[in-house]
């Protein structure tokens, strides 16, 4: 089956203010976003990869590696959407339903630094069966992944309780293991902690590595 895959990042350094005040935190951002890309482009199944950004400096380096970047519309403050994670989603997956009608959508947050090529093919597998369903996070309150049948209706609600509010739109959460990378996003210093025990992606890992970093000292 074919699958196109959209991954919102927000790439700025005000991102990921959760882990705290570290040096490398904009960087970590960054890395956490490239990792979660590379993943997908190898996986099997996954045809297309667009990212929704409006990150310039980063914008760059997400092209070199192959992806199809949407560049995330630029909103008057004055009606500022409530939620503009899901607003760049909505626009990711305007572009690829008119780029690619005849694909399958898989919507994955761009913070999954440990994700694996083989972990993304298991969850296509799995996510074949069913017009909609999700990837919870491993804490089982989230969703790191949102997927589609070609043609089904999506509507992202990521944020707080966001699987409870994907479940009443239909998705059906996936079985996958606790342990499994694609439920493990990076919010938190403890989030890294565990990304870094499941084995993060090689622009991470230099980040985490680099000398002066929180990781490193």
């Amino acid at each position: 089956m074919s699958w196109v895959a959209i991954v919102p990042v927000k790439g700025n350094p005000g991102a990921k203010s959760r882990l705290g005040e570290r040096p490398d935190r904009a960087g970590l951002a960054d890395a956490f976003a490239l990792d979660t890309v590379a993943a997908l482009l190898a996986a099997h199944g996954v045809d297309r990869v667009l990212v929704v950004t409006g990150d310039g400096e980063l914008l760059g380096r997400l092209a070199e590696l192959g992806v199809d970047i949407v560049r995330e519309a630029p909103v008057r403050e004055s009606i500022l959407p409530a939620d503009p994670l899901n607003a760049a989603i909505r626009q990711g997956l305007m572009v690829a339903r008119g780029a690619f009608p005849e694909a399958n959508l898989a919507v994955l947050t761009g913070d999954l630094p440990a994700l694996t090529p083989a972990d993304v093919e298991r969850t296509l597998h799995l996510a074949a069966a069913h017009d909609r369903s999700l990837v919870p996070d491993a804490a089982g309150t989230g969703t790191t992944a949102l997927l589609a049948l070609a043609g089904v209706p999506i509507e992202p609600r990521f944020g707080v309780g966001s699987r409870a509010a994907h479940e009443a739109a239909g998705h059906v959460p996936l079985v996958l293991a606790a342990s499994v990378s694609i439920r493990h996003d990076v919010d938190t210093a403890a989030d890294l902690a565990v990304a870094q025990r499941l084995g993060v992606g090689p622009h991470t890992l230099l980040v985490v590595e680099a000398p002066g970093s929180a990781a490193a000292r």
